[in-house]
């Protein structure tokens, strides 16, 4: 084989390494490591980046398969985001591309719960390395730029050099950082649509911007992000906990 042939066999073979899930207790550990980070006021507002990359990302993913055309992602220092895509103001595609960011971090933690229940770990790391790859293409701003590099630089090293184990442990505690983030991102958002029609201020919510569209109200669209963060996390520690609920 060349040394190109075997550079990316070596390549494939630590995206598909399989690897036996961690003793119970240790995944415990991990999972309540990442419950804290999102659960503690402190440090909430910092993860809170990482659920923000991924709820612009489903807008971005969302607009490009109905059609429309990306145009740049921009994250912000309190942790709000702003997806802008071109085309039809109304109809299904623009749904959609509202309807998915706030589901996008739920999905995501079910999807890395799988993988890790399946053991690709590994496999999970470098999905996470695409994913930022392709942000860093579509961010419009510094601050943005520099969460993204801030998480590569945090991936990079885990991905080539990390023991499976560790891993392991970071794709549980990043699994429940979005698993959870996601439901408290979703019950976070009503207060903040609460406290918008208090002040005056346009409501420009995502779920505002559906009621719009749809003339579904606002509030049962956050019943809706609520709903899908709450299966999830609930499906991802099935997933996670093999037997749980039933044992």
């Amino acid at each position: 084989m060349s040394p190109t042939a075997d550079a990316l066999a070596d390549l494939w073979a630590r995206v598909v390494l399989r690897a036996d899930p961690l003793p119970t207790g240790s995944t415990l550990a991990a999972v309540a490591v990442g419950l804290a980070l999102v659960l503690l006021p402190t440090t909430w507002r910092t993860v809170r980046h990482a659920v923000t990359v991924v709820h612009e990302g489903g807008h971005g993913l969302a607009a490009v398969l109905t059609g429309r055309r990306l145009t740049g992602i921009r994250l912000h220092s309190d942790t709000s985001g702003l997806t802008v895509s071109r085309g039809p103001v109304r109809g299904p595609g623009m749904v959609a591309t509202l309807l998915a960011g706030y589901t996008a971090p739920a999905l995501a933690g079910l999807g890395a719960a799988w993988l890790l229940g399946s053991g690709f770990a590994a496999g999970l790391l470098w999905a996470l390395l695409l994913f930022l790859a392709l942000m860093l293409v579509q961010i419009r701003n510094w601050f943005g730029l520099w969460v993204v590099l801030v998480g590569a630089a945090v991936v990079v090293p885990l991905t080539w050099f990390a023991p499976v184990v560790w891993q392991q442990a970071f794709g549980l505690a990043l699994t429940s950082v979005l698993a959870a983030g996601a439901l408290r991102a979703a019950l976070e958002l009503q207060g903040s649509r609460r406290r918008a029609a208090r002040q005056g201020r346009p409501a420009g919510s995502d779920a505002d911007q559906l009621a719009r569209l749809t003339r579904v109200p606002g509030l049962l669209w956050v019943g809706v992000f609520v709903l899908v963060a709450t299966a999830c996390l609930l499906g991802g520690a099935a997933l996670l906990f093999p037997g749980w609920p039933a044992a």
